[in-house]
């Protein structure tokens, strides 16, 4: 199982819904999917309607409540999903407290067979949770909107990479950075030389992937209604700019 993080310490960047989309695209590819929600917000669980909406969530697990088979709900044809609650931010607080709590993730998808990729959406903010997924992962990839204060933290979050890959996850690989709510044939000044700095600067332009996530409408249509962008709006930017983000990502693992 290859495992995937979606991370920016800065909220609103575009993470939940790459997530999500990038799971649909990795099952419109024939893959099995799991996906985990590491927000205490739920944004990402909010985007499924569970088979069983009163069953044990991520905080459970974490805490030794509950088991891995307890807890994950098959949300589709091949995509799994371990959901988040509210009580993930004590729970956070709690495991945080504890000797190696950054190899919670990491023990925790030891358990998982058969199941060709994980995603894990992280919160906003570089917590225990944050690393806990880096540590576990063989990837990270940085959704981020072309503007100065979305891309001020990405120093911060590279250097947190660095710590992971040099005291708890040697093979975590920084896969990239997408740009998201962009078009590549927006004319807006500002975002295109945030853009173009950002492709010419010796650490950040290797990481720049040529996908962007161009605004959609039809891709908040389909999380509001608990569909994929592909039975939802198959034809949409919207699928047909995770489609083309998916091809690349697998090319950079």
């Amino acid at each position: 199982m290859q495992t995937i993080v979606m991370a920016n310490h800065k909220g609103g960047t575009g993470k939940t819904t790459s997530c999500l989309n990038v799971a649909h695209a990795l099952r419109e590819r024939g893959h099995s999917v799991l996906l985990l929600d590491c927000d205490s917000q739920c944004n990402l669980t909010q985007s499924f309607t569970l088979p069983d909406p009163t069953g044990k969530r991520l905080d459970a697990v974490l805490l030794g409540q509950a088991s891995l088979s307890d807890t994950v709900q098959e949300v589709g044809e091949g995509l799994y999903l371990l959901p988040s609650s509210p009580d993930l931010m004590e729970a956070e607080e709690r495991i945080g407290k504890k000797p190696g709590a950054e190899f919670a993730l990491k023990e925790l998808l030891g358990e998982v067979e058969a199941i060709d990729y994980c995603l894990i959406d992280t919160p906003g903010g570089l917590g225990k949770l944050t690393y806990a997924a880096l540590t576990a992962a063989a990837a990270v990839f940085i959704p981020a909107q072309p503007e100065y204060y979305g891309i001020e933290g990405l120093v911060g979050l590279l250097e947190v990479c660095q710590q992971v890959q040099k005291r708890l996850n040697k093979d975590l690989k920084v896969g990239g950075l997408f740009f998201t709510q962009y078009n590549r044939s927006d004319r807006r000044r500002a975002q295109k030389d945030m853009v173009a700095l950002l492709e010419a600067h010796p650490l950040f332009g290797p990481l720049v992937m040529h996908t962007t996530i161009r605004p959609n409408v039809a891709l908040v249509e389909a999380q509001i209604e608990k569909e994929s962008i592909y039975t939802w709006a198959g034809q949409s930017a919207g699928a047909q700019d995770y489609t083309a983000l998916t091809t690349e990502l697998l090319a950079r693992l």
